[in-house]
């Protein structure tokens, strides 16, 4: 796999720590648990889409591109990042936000992710649930083309063959890291939703020849549609590096029982995750992805489907600006 071919520009704080969990690892008495630390990217407060927005604003760039064009849910991590990145380089950006969840409470529309949009200065507009998002950033492309713009599209979590790019990176990350350990990783578990950072992954490592297992835990599609749509962009990721033979199909696995009411909507095992991971260690999940992901880690783990001794990488994506979100939920009562 030859990534220098491909346009990329750095905003990576790389590589990113790679994490024994020693409390929850006693705690819950089963397998090692590690955690890969991409909440701590550097961009933007950090998170998953900064890898992917390397090679993404690289293209942009290389194609001349003076507008980023791009789409999330009202609390999209990716949409932070991208607007960020974006100012980096002197590149407009117009951001939309579907209004994929409703009856949330008012700092879901106004805190956490939505005012660092805010801050960063992007031109924001709000689409209803429902829509094509896909088409809807045609037509703000054309809108701006006819302004005399050249715009670069980039799909809802920066999740195309391009972006995709960012996790193969990553998972060289963690086999190199692992190899300066001494560590098997036996498996490497994260919160799946657009599809670019499981499908980077898996990727990375079934092109490596390490095969290290990846199991996604779906924030938001079924099972067999998850599994589907990661291994159509692997595929693709796949073939744009130019990897010899086919990827196996078997390598995409994704588990779709934590979702809960649906995408952003919490969950108590949500909840538990990230107090529980707060609390022992420290550290910060965020509501929607990372603490159903986890949350899906904590349940298979007491249920035995990871054995005692196992060693366990859990890549966080980021996301605790949205903590900020879901204030009503995670902390009802007032502090004073």
């Amino acid at each position: 796999m030859n990534l220098s071919t491909f346009a990329r520009v750095r905003l990576t704080q790389a590589p990113t720590a790679l994490e024994f969990l020693p409390n929850l690892t006693r705690l819950l008495e089963g397998p090692n648990l590690y955690i890969k630390r991409d909440d701590n990217t550097g961009l933007a407060l950090g998170g998953n889409k900064t890898r992917k927005l390397e090679f993404l604003i690289g293209d942009a760039l290389a194609q001349g591109a003076t507008h980023i064009v791009t789409q999330g849910a009202t609390q999209s991590n990716h949409v932070r990042q991208t607007i960020a990145a974006a100012n980096k380089f002197a590149l407009k950006s117009t951001v939309l936000l579907e209004e994929r969840v409703t009856g949330a409470h008012a700092d879901y529309y106004s805190n956490g992710n939505v005012l660092l949009d805010q801050i960063f200065g992007a031109t924001i507009e709000t689409r209803p649930s429902g829509l094509d998002m896909n088409n809807e950033l045609v037509a703000v492309a054309e809108r701006l083309r006819n302004a005399g713009e050249k715009p670069y599209l980039i799909p809802g979590g920066g999740s195309n063959a391009i972006g995709a790019l960012g996790y193969v990176v990553s998972a060289q990350e963690i086999i190199a890291q692992s190899n300066d350990l001494g560590l098997r990783v036996d498996h490497v578990v994260h919160a799946t939703g657009s599809t670019g950072t499981q499908a980077g992954l898996v990727v990375g490592f079934q092109g490596s020849n390490s095969h290290i297992p990846v199991l996604g835990i779906s924030v938001r599609a079924p099972k067999e549609r998850q599994e589907e749509n990661v291994r159509k962009l692997a595929r693709q990721t796949w073939d744009l590096l130019g990897i010899r033979g086919e990827l196996p199909p078997d390598s995409v696995a994704a588990n779709s029982d934590y979702v809960g009411g649906g995408y952003g909507v919490p969950t108590e095992g949500m909840i538990e995750a990230v107090q529980l991971l707060a609390r022992h260690e420290g550290i910060l999940l965020d509501p929607v992805y990372s603490g159903k992901g986890f949350a899906g880690l904590l349940d298979l783990i007491r249920k035995g489907y990871f054995r005692k001794g196992e060693n366990i990488v859990f890549v966080h994506t980021g996301g605790a600006v949205g903590l900020f979100g879901y204030r009503s939920v995670l902390a009802p009562q007032a502090a004073f």
